[in-house]
Parts: C-alpha cells; sequence; structure tokens
C-alpha cells in the first residue's frame, strides 16, 4: 500500500463534439461508472478529471473493503464489491492487491458490544460470517492489543483492504479498451440547462462538449460541480491523514484492519514491513486542505496508549492527507435529481467510497440505462435531506 503504482496520464486527447454520458470525476467511482457504462455497450462515454485519476479522495484512501455494516442497505454495497474485488484480476482485470485479512473492531464497553451484536445478526442474516469474538481473541489476532481495555471485538474474516490507485487503473485502462474517452486535467466550468429542464451541455477550458446525461461523481468537489446545474447535494470536505512508521524490526505480524471503535483510532500492514496508522480527528475542520501534518498524532498516541501501548511510541517516517467527501448523515448519495433531467450522481461516501466502488458502479449504469438495480438505493437520494433530519442510520463509521 505504501508504493502504488502511479495512475496512468495519458496525452491529452482532443474533446468530442459530443457524448452521449459525461462522467465527472476520474476516481474509483467514476472509473467504475466508465468501465460499468462502457462494457454494457451504452454509448459514447466520455470521463472528464479535473486533475489527474485518482488525484482526490481516491488517491490516499486507507484501501478498506468489507461488509461490516449496520444499514442492510450498506451490507448489500458492500458484498457485491467484495466479490467483484475477488474477482478483479478477471473482469476488468488488474492486480488490486486485494489482502483479506479481515476486520477487527475493538469494543470497550457493554453498549458499543450490544450495538455490534445488533449488526452481527443482520450481517448473518445476508450471509456475512461475523462474529463477536472475546478480548483474548481479538489479541490473538491482532498482538498489539492490551486485552484488558476490551469488552469484546467484532471480526469478519472475509473483509480486507485492497490498493486504491491500482483499481483507478484497472478500471480506466479496461474503460479505455471499451472506447471511453478519459480527459484529464479538464475541470468544468458550466453546465447548460435549457429553459425546459434538460442538460444540453458540459463547459470546459478545452472546449465545450453537447450531451444529454451527466454523471457527477467529483468526490469532494461534487458540491460544487452539481451548483453548476441547480442541483444540490450536501458534501463537505474533510482533511483525513494517515501515517506510516516505514520498517520495523521485528516486522509485524499480519493483522486484521483493526479499528477502535470509541476513538476511531486505526491500524494494519502497509505491504512493506511497516504499518499504516490513522485515527479520524474530531477537531479536523471542514475545507479542502490536503497538507499532512503531524498534529494529529497527539490524539492517535493517547488512543494508542489506551488500546495498543506498543503503537504509542511507534515511529513515524512520513504520512499522507487526504479528503473524505462527508454528508449529513454519512451515507452516500446515489440517484438521479428530479431537475433538470439525467443529471445523476454518486458521491457523499464519507470514507466507504473505495470498498462500494463496483457495486455503486452497477447501479449507476442500470439507473442510465433505466434498468431496475440489483439494490433500491432510492433511501440514498438526496432529496433525503429537504425538510427533516437526516434518516439513513449507519453505526458501523469510522
Amino acid at each position: 500500500m505504501t508504493s502504488a503504482p502511479p495512475v496512468t496520464d495519458p496525452p491529452p486527447v482532443p474533446l468530442p463534439a459530443s457524448a452521449d454520458v459525461v462522467v465527472i470525476g476520474g476516481g474509483v467511482i467514476g472509473a467504475s461508472i466508465a468501465f460499468h457504462l462502457a462494457e454494457a455497450d451504452a454509448g459514447r462515454v466520455l470521463l472528464l478529471e479535473r486533475d489527474l485519476p485518482a488525484s482526490g479522495s481516491s488517491g490516499k484512501p486507507l484501501g478498506g473493503v468489507r461488509a461490516q455494516f449496520s444499514d442492510p442497505l450498506n451490507i448489500r454495497l458492500g458484498q457485491r464489491s467484495l466479490a467483484a474485488w475477488r474477482d478483479f484480476a478477471r473482469r476488468p482485470g488488474a492486480d488490486v492487491g486485494l489482502d483479506p485479512v479481515g476486520y477487527l473492531f475493538l469494543l470497550g464497553s457493554e453498549t458499543e458490544r450490544d450495538t455490534f451484536a445488533r449488526g452481527v445478526e443482520i450481517q448473518n442474516a445476508h450471509g456475512v460470517p461475523s462474529r463477536l469474538i472475546t478480548p483474548r481473541a481479538a489479541q490473538d489476532l491482532c498482538p498489539y492489543l492490551d486485552p484488558t481495555t476490551l469488552v469484546a471485538a467484532a471480526f469478519s474474516p472475509t473483509d480486507g483492504y485492497a490498493t486504491p490507485k491500482a483499481a483507478v487503473n484497472g478500471y480506466l485502462r479496461a474503460a479505455r479498451r471499451l472506447g471511453v474517452t478519459v480527459r484529464t486535467r479538464c475541470p468544468v466550468t458550466a453546465l447548460d440547462v435549457t429553459d425546459d429542464g434538460h442538460l444540453q451541455a458540459v463547459r470546459t477550458p478545452h472546449g465545450t462538449v453537447r450531451t444529454r446525461t451527466v454523471i457527477c461523481c467529483a468526490g469532494a468537489w461534487s458540491g460544487q460541480v452539481a451548483a453548476l446545474a441547480g442541483v444540490a447535494l450536501p458534501v463537505t470536505p474533510l482533511r483525513r491523514q494517515i501515517a506510516f512508521t516505514g520498517p520495523l524490526r521485528p516486522r509485524p505480524p499480519r493483522i486484521p484492519f483493526t479499528l477502535d471503535y470509541a476513538s476511531t483510532l486505526y491500524f494494519h500492514n502497509d505491504g512493506a514491513d511497516g504499518l499504516l496508522l490513522g485515527l479520524s480527528d474530531p477537531a479536523q475542520p471542514p475545507g479542502f486542505d490536503r497538507e499532512f501534518s503531524r498534529e494529529w498524532l497527539a490524539p492517535f498516541r493517547a488512543a494508542a496508549a489506551r488500546r495498543a501501548p506498543e503503537l504509542a511510541t511507534a515511529p513515524i517516517t512520513g504520512g499522507w492527507a487526504g479528503l473524505y467527501e462527508m454528508t449529513p448523515d454519512r451515507n452516500a448519495l446515489i440517484g438521479e435529481a428530479p431537475h433538470p433531467g439525467r443529471f445523476l450522481y454518486a458521491t457523499g461516501f464519507s470514507g466507504h467510497g473505495f470498498l462500494q466502488a463496483p457495486a455503486v458502479g452497477e447501479i449507476v449504469r442500470d439507473l442510465y440505462l433505466r434498468r431496475e438495480p440489483f439494490l433500491d438505493v432510492g433511501p440514498l437520494a438526496a432529496t433525503r435531506f429537504e425538510g427533516r433530519p437526516a434518516a439513513r442510520p449507519e453505526a458501523h463509521i469510522i
């Protein structure tokens, strides 16, 4: 995970005069959607990326893939995507470094245990092999833990992590082979909408493309893109940071993707004899800042001292900063705007975009083709926030 190959930036290609559908955003969601559209022979597909593919939220996430959620909708998105990640070498054809080490949630109170017990029941009913385990069993899986601080843990052996940039590369290579035009360093500056509410064109600094359909998957910038069409997408950018220990001696044991539910501390192997360390800093203000700062290491070390004391003094050789695309209830926005017609969106994943990307690509393809998707994502429409509090529940969020 520390040395993922760079995402290919091919020479600029001329913008077509028109396209059947324009996908805005070259992260893993946009790449997945473009691939699934092309595979379905959905017409002339153009993908526009403001910078380089995977330069935003997809460039520096943790790469976690899981089906351990409390909401059946998220469970099914995770399950469908896990199956696709396992099959990625065949379709679309790339090695994403999938490592099924499992996800281990650390639970420090009876309330947390009860929350996850309910989640395990729902997950098991949907075929997810998760289970509650004892603190000692959690330490057996992850020797860094102090079991005396835990009440229980939740573990699912089929979860794990993969390499997001490799996934973006794989999807885009396959999409290009199938005829998708990918244009990088090409921000969208305007969306033309007719008086009767139809999309007419996408404007960029490099030219205008006529189209009747836009799919917005611009990550943390989705709210700005949607506003060009008069659509409200409640997406807030929020910096998240991770750090690396560098190679450790002795070499770390192979451990699950381990997360402390109360503090949001998390860590796993980095693929280079070290560990990846992270924490969702509650003091982080919203914004587009993507500079790595060591300030968040103080709350990380405090949380580690409680749950995994050895990591509280672990060396730090460097780190990453990237953007989460947050929504008010921290669930995704997937659907089609009521106005203008044929403005579709898939964004606001709040840290879960990579793990859900394969399933979302399928779903948005079917929405575009006016086919019934494998899963009803109506509850994820952006209109759920209109005039009422956020309604989608999800307890298993870090």
